[in-house]
């Protein structure tokens, strides 16, 4: 079935004054423009000429194929509300045209999306030359509208980034390139900026995992050992944020485990933070937990490892290493040499192909974001609000800028598959939803505050934060069986995804629980994550059964 995308709009110089509209009819698939329609329609309001400019959109779409799926994007409020059904129409000169628009094509191959002005500018180009015609005296002329070029021209003035968060594979392919040249040895322009230290008993040095993501001088990066047995007070796995106080701590792993590689977060620490690497135990790489200290800030931190390197400000700044980093670490990943076994640390196999990449995307805020309570798939199920919609527009641009999410998956709960809804308009992909990937459900602590159940609920609030097998009161989802939820979906959509880069629209602990799985964190690491709304997260899933945190909280596209 083929996908129609209609831009829409309409205009009035007097609110009712002299009026027109313009629409667009594009191809989803490819983003061709198949139809234009314009026209003035004399004295009208907005609201009006928004309208006529969504009829007339949609009997374009029809003319082109009845059978098509439509998707309607427009920046009047009103009119996709009204339309979508969740606000009345009370106006007598809408109603007929509501009527009239919704008779065009069935209910059920039309949707509805809200997006912002500057995102509308082909339609809103249309229906200012229709007004400029009309007042000449003369209808609007498809062959001599520039509106299409004019749109074009602003879109292509807006730089795009330069990779997509958490997409491994382009930095490897160059890596890979590089080695084949080389045979074997990595040239790399730059290579100062990387730094690696001694380790004991024979290891192969460790590397930094930088990220592509800045840091403007400011942000740090903590790897210390944590203590046995610790556990964190702090909250975590709600809406509740940790503002400035974020800090990824990487433990050493086991002996014979393999690391994951640290994911560098957006999150700004104001000027307190650095990168330190410290040495590995004999034939064991460090894995990584991210997250916020407990209360207390930084006294008792034990002393650095020998090695200590890569500090803010200094050559060796692995955090400016930037995507030269990646690709370096990409090149080692590859660069040795083939086992029978899945092998540890840089004796990996020489290449085991593209992972699957899952781009993990925060829902937007809601009404019960900011006001900082539970909200998880057992409560009211909220809709975004106009903030979160005006974030998931945003992430939208982001994604679609970069070009690399080849899949949409999302949680069942209306703040997902709104937030998904509007990356898939821009991308041109549909939405699967996957149950799997709902948020706790906290049970009777649902739409309640950290405040309000500790007050009425005090004694199984201390248990849930003592033991990820307690429950929320009332028979909610303890942390270990959302982690054992999550396990079975992460392996569910690698093998569904395998080689390929798929967005995950989802919730804060669903995110924290991939992430803590991949690192190898110990399940009190939920408390220590800082994750905001709409902000996205990677993590790499390798052939081996490996796994590589690339991004964490990056909210660079909501600024």
């Amino acid at each position: 079935m083929r996908e129609f995308i209609v831009e829409a709009d309409g205009g009035s110089r007097g609110n009712p004054g002299p009026a027109g509209y313009g629409s667009v009819v594009i191809d989803a698939a490819t983003g061709e423009t198949l139809a234009e329609r314009a026209e003035y329609i004399g004295v009208a309001t907005n609201n009006v000429a928004e309208y006529r400019g969504l009829i007339a959109g949609l009997e374009a779409a029809r003319e082109l194929d009845a059978s098509a799926r439509v998707r309607v994007r427009m920046d009047s409020k009103l009119v996709v509300e009204q339309m979508s059904g969740r606000w009345k129409i009370k106006h007598p000169d809408m109603k007929p045209l509501a009527a009239r628009a919704a008779r065009v094509l069935p209910a059920s191959q039309v949707t509805y999306e809200w997006i912002p002005r500057e995102r509308n500018k082909h339609a809103d180009r249309l229906a200012n030359e229709a007004m400029d015609a009309g007042k000449r005296g003369e209808a609007w002329s498809p062959s001599a509208s520039t509106a299409e070029l004019n749109a074009r021209a602003a879109r292509s003035a807006t730089p795009e980034p330069t990779g997509p968060p958490g997409d491994a594979t382009a930095g490897a392919a160059k890596a890979r390139a590089a080695l084949k040249e080389t045979r074997g040895e990595v040239l790399h322009k730059g290579r100062e900026e990387l730094r690696a230290q001694p380790t004991t008993a024979g290891t192969p040095p460790t590397a930094t995992g930088a990220t592509d993501v800045p840091r403007k001088g400011r942000g740090e990066l903590r790897d210390q050992p944590a203590a046995a047995g610790s556990r964190p007070t702090a909250t975590g796995g709600t809406d509740v944020p940790r503002e400035g106080r974020g800090e990824l701590r990487d433990q050493p792993a086991a002996g014979g485990s393999r690391p994951t590689a640290t994911g560098g977060t957006d999150v700004s620490r104001e000027g307190r933070g650095e990168l330190r690497d410290q040495p590995a135990a004999g034939g064991s790489r460090p894995t990584a937990t991210g997250g916020t200290p407990s209360p207390g800030g930084e006294a008792g931190r034990p002393p650095a490892g020998p090695g200590d390197t890569g500090r803010a400000g200094k050559p060796g700044d692995a955090g400016r290493a930037g995507k030269a980093g990646d690709d370096q670490r990409a090149a080692r990943n590859v660069a040795a040499t083939p086992a029978t076994t899945p092998a540890a640390g840089w004796s990996a196999p020489p290449d085991m192909g593209a992972p699957a990449t899952f781009v993990l995307l925060r829902h937007g805020e809601t009404p019960l974001t900011p006001q900082k309570r539970f909200s998880g798939s057992g409560g009211s199920d909220p809709s975004l609000s106009d903030v979160g919609r005006e974030q998931a527009e945003r992430v939208a641009a982001a994604l679609a800028a970069r070009g690399t999410v080849q899949a949409i998956v999302a949680s069942p709960l209306a703040r997902t598959r709104e937030t998904a809804g509007a990356v898939a308009a821009r991308l041109g992909l549909d939405v699967a939803v996957e149950d799997g990937l709902r948020e706790t459900d906290f049970g009777a602590w649902e739409g309640l505050t950290f405040g309000e159940v500790r007050e009425r609920h005090p004694e199984d609030l201390n248990a849930w934060l003592a033991s990820p097998e307690a429950e929320p009161t009332g028979g909610g989802e303890s942390f270990a069986a959302t982690a054992d939820r999550m396990a079975a979906t992460r392996d569910k959509l690698i093998a569904a995804y395998a080689g390929r880069t798929v967005l995950l629209v989802t919730h804060v602990t669903p995110i924290k629980t991939l992430v803590r799985l991949a690192l190898g964190a110990p399940p009190e690491s939920l408390f220590r994550m800082e994750l905001s709304a709409a902000s996205l997260s990677a993590v790499a899933y390798y052939g081996d059964g490996n796994a590589s945190v690339r991004l964490f909280n990056d909210t660079s596209h909501l600024r």
